[in-house]
């Protein structure tokens, strides 16, 4: 009796399965992450898979060819599709913006993190961890530790790369010293100004994460990563003044004054999160010495003294002038100014509207002129005349055309800096004020209607901008929801008198 053969269908030939093994970069949205993943893209040895908690997050950088998924360590249910197929992973995860607890919530996401890497047959995690000197107390540098031996508790070998400070624009102690640099003529700070580290260009950081995945000797082993000099905070603080073209502070230690009790201040004089500053400040109270021998046999390169470092970073912010929409530290935004902070300070509301993103984006594209801003005019009206005795253009109102924007019109002090139809406007500050601000609308179609997001993102320049700030906090704490909520049954309106 014959058989028929089962007929298999053949493959198709016009898809094409890309061969190169997956990067996993967990922790994307980071400050190392949204650095390294542009970096390992642009290589092209493997295919890259970008993760945060928040996947829109990752997909507004417009990586090209970057699949970018949402996945939480502390989620353990959320890990085993971030991980599969993954070759290669970098952790780049840690709490320090979660407050007092943040050690523990370390060391449960590392234990969590672990095990799915194992269970997804991982063969490599990279780790970047802090340099930790033996007899360091503080909550930061001891958590960095205790994460990176919670990793290597797992099966899947680990390489930790231990850095110091971190010089590059974005790095959240090179932006505290910045802060506290550009804008106090006279500073009174703890013995911890003395004291030594060797800081690290990012382009040096990076260069040594990217490569390590390829050094098999590097597979289980912990590597100092430092700059070629140890310096003093006060000396850095003295180099990045000149490089700014800013006159160098003058600097008093007070023997009395402990890292802690200064970190408390450190809320009006720099926009770095409280809680990530606080941490940083309070793990300067000793040297730290980088035992970097072994790695700069296996990854040689040439390292960039502080001086250079801090060049390179004002470089780079200079060299991303212009952008599509407001992002972290994106120089355009802080009206190309090095002494504006890198950090903004947030405010906004949002609201649903059952209408369509069509109908809401003709409300908002009214904005200004004879509509005004859609919410407690009284205020508007108040800051405006405010601004032009001060000299400004806060009466300078009117816009091209009644109804359509256009980037780079004016509507009344504001300037059209962004706009994405039926997406996102934003309106660049025009008012006097110490720092820069922008005002961003963002639709997002839902069921049945579309939601609303009224943000508005600050920029200050030192303790003023920041006094500014909490000046108009409780303005903020219910302009922004209300113009929200008007613009949305503004737009349903229209739907209902179509």
């Amino acid at each position: 009796m014959h058989t028929p053969s089962k007929q298999v269908p053949e493959p198709d030939k016009d898809v094409q399965i890309d061969p190169r093994p997956i990067t996993l970069v967990f922790g994307a949205s980071g400050y190392i992450g949204s650095n390294l993943v542009p970096r390992l893209a642009a290589a092209g040895k493997a295919r890259i898979r970008a993760v945060s908690r928040r996947a829109e997050v990752l997909q507004a950088r417009g990586w090209e060819g970057v699949e970018c998924i949402a996945a939480d360590a502390l989620k353990p249910a959320t890990l085993d599709a971030a991980l599969q197929g993954v070759r290669t992973a970098y952790y780049l995860v840690h709490s320090m913006g979660s407050g007092r607890d943040f050690g523990r919530l370390d060391r449960e996401a590392a234990h969590h993190f672990a095990e799915a890497a194992a269970r997804a047959g991982v063969e490599r995690i990279i780790y970047l961890g802090g340099l930790a000197p033996a007899s360091a107390r503080s909550e930061h540098i001891v958590s960095r530790r205790q994460t990176g031996d919670t990793l290597r508790e797992g099966p899947v070998p680990v390489t930790e790369l231990r850095a110091g400070i971190i010089v590059g624009p974005g790095s959240a102690a090179f932006e505290v010293m910045r802060d506290l640099v550009l804008h106090l003529p006279v500073m009174v700070t703890p013995k911890w100004v003395s004291r030594r580290s060797p800081p690290i260009a990012l382009e040096n950081l990076l260069e040594y994460l990217q490569r390590a995945p390829d050094i098999p000797e590097a597979a289980g082993c912990i590597l100092d990563v430092a700059g070629p000099e140890y310096l003093t905070y006060g000396r850095m603080m003295h180099i990045l003044a000149e490089e700014a073209g800013h006159r160098p502070p003058v600097i008093l230690p007070v023997p009395l004054l402990s890292p802690r009790l200064s970190s408390y201040w450190l809320r009006l004089v720099t926009s770095v999160p409280t809680p990530i500053a606080r941490a940083l400040v309070d793990g300067l109270r000793e040297d730290y010495i980088a035992d970097d021998e072994r790695t700069r046999q296996l990854i040689p390169q040439r390292l960039l003294d502080f001086r250079e470092a801090v060049r390179a970073a004002f470089e780079a912010e200079r060299q991303h002038a212009v952008a599509a929409r407001w992002t972290e530290g994106a120089f355009m935004f802080r009206d190309y100014r090095l002494d504006y902070s890198y950090y903004a300070k947030h405010a906004g509301g949002s609201a649903v509207a059952q209408a369509t993103p069509q109908q809401v984006w003709s409300v908002i594209t009214a904005i200004g002129g004879e509509n005004r801003y859609f919410a407690f005019e009284p205020l508007w009206r108040i800051r405006e005349a405010v601004d032009w005795m001060l000299g400004g253009p806060g009466r300078n109102y009117g816009r091209r055309d009644p109804l359509e924007l256009r980037v780079g019109d004016m509507v009344d002090s504001w300037r059209v800096v962004g706009l994405e139809p039926e997406r996102r406007l934003t309106l660049g500050f025009g008012m006097r004020a110490p720092g820069a601000g922008v005002l961003e609308f963002e639709l997002t179609p839902v069921d049945g209607g579309t939601r609303i997001d009224v943000v508005n993102h600050w920029h200050p320049a030192g303790m003023p901008g920041l006094i500014y700030w909490y000046t108009m906090a409780p303005a903020h704490a219910f302009l922004f929801k209300a113009m929200a909520r008007n613009i949305a049954q503004r737009a349903e309106s229209l739907d209902n008198t179509a």
